[in-house]
């Protein structure tokens, strides 16, 4: 609780003089008889209405404090957190073969995809769009406040749907061209590979510097643990797991997110990739977040209202309880 003008509780201190005021004059105001003896007065008791009178005076004492306070004018701080708009998110998908390896659960593509949608699903206010990419890239769909279309357009994701390879470029690109025109006070780009850039005529570097250029900040994020994992593999024999050794261009993703402002991350399970999607939209709802708006939330009705309703019970008392006794 704060006052807008404390000053006037100095007036809280009159309080005290007007108490001995009070005192003073109940004195003066007795009336005195000398007697010999006051043994005829010892069981004489006074009228109980004779010590409820003061009650009148207790009234007045609050009725005076509570309006010094409205005087005060008490306020209590307020703080509201709110988003002030929505972002604007791409994520741009790798879809290309590697994409099936199994270290993740039932395998990279599928997981990546589920849990993009349970990213989805949380941001209430932003628009996202969804770009795939192998050995070319193209839109899957544009940023869009409506999740539901975007959620059916995850789920048509499948590899195969283009050429095989990794336009890392091209898929970037692709990426900044939904949102360079963009009016968000964020742009993001959440790129999402396993492999190497080995397609595409623009390189990984033209394409960050165009999101530098365009103020998108891109998260990279290399999806697959160390060493060697289970992948299909199409042989003479049919479809067969083999062992494949995982090869991510780290230094390039590394570099992608540096010169755009975001970061890099490495994903090597379900659990890990969640916790970068939470990550990703801590850092973003930070930044974005309209910093606790403050305002004073003005209180001196509480103080006004009981002082009213004293006054009337004053009124009251005085006119039909205690008028015979003052």
């Amino acid at each position: 609780m704060t006052y807008a003008h404390p000053q006037y509780l100095w007036l809280l201190l009159g309080l005290i003089p007007l108490l001995f005021w009070y005192v003073f004059k109940k004195r003066k105001s007795e009336a005195t008889i000398r007697f010999s003896s006051t043994e005829v007065f010892k069981n004489y008791k006074k009228p109980l209405k004779q010590y409820l009178k003061h009650i009148l005076f207790l009234l007045r004492m609050s009725i005076i404090t509570l309006l010094i306070l409205v005087l005060a004018r008490p306020q209590s701080n307020k703080s509201n957190e709110k988003l002030t708009e929505g972002i604007d998110i791409v994520i741009a998908l790798d879809i290309s073969g590697s994409m099936l390896a199994q270290d993740f659960k039932p395998n990279r593509l599928e997981a990546s995809k589920n849990i993009a949608i349970e990213f989805i699903n949380k941001q209430e206010y932003d628009r996202i769009g969804l770009v795939v990419f192998a050995g070319e890239s193209f839109t899957q769909c544009p940023v869009t406040i409506d999740h539901k279309v975007l959620i059916n357009m995850f789920a048509g994701i499948k590899q195969g749907l283009i050429e095989d390879g990794t336009a890392l470029g091209h898929g970037l690109a692709t990426a900044v061209n939904n949102l360079k025109d963009s009016k968000s006070k964020s742009k993001i780009v959440i790129l999402l590979t396993d492999g190497e850039n080995n397609a595409g005529k623009i390189s990984p570097m033209i394409a960050a510097d165009l999101a530098a250029k365009f103020e998108i900040k891109v998260y990279t994020i290399g999806v697959g643990k160390n060493g060697y994992t289970q992948m299909p593999v199409n042989t003479v024999f049919g479809q067969q797991l083999q062992n494949v050794e995982v090869k991510i261009d780290e230094e390039t993703l590394k570099t992608i997110s540096k010169k755009t402002g975001g970061m890099y991350f490495r994903a090597i399970d379900n659990n890990s990739l969640k916790n970068v999607y939470e990550e990703i939209n801590k850092l973003e709802k930070d930044k974005i977040r309209e910093k606790l708006f403050k305002y004073k939330d003005e209180k001196f009705m509480n103080f006004l209202l009981p002082a009213l309703l004293l006054l009337v019970l004053e009124m009251l008392l005085r006119l039909f309880v205690f008028k015979n006794l003052l």
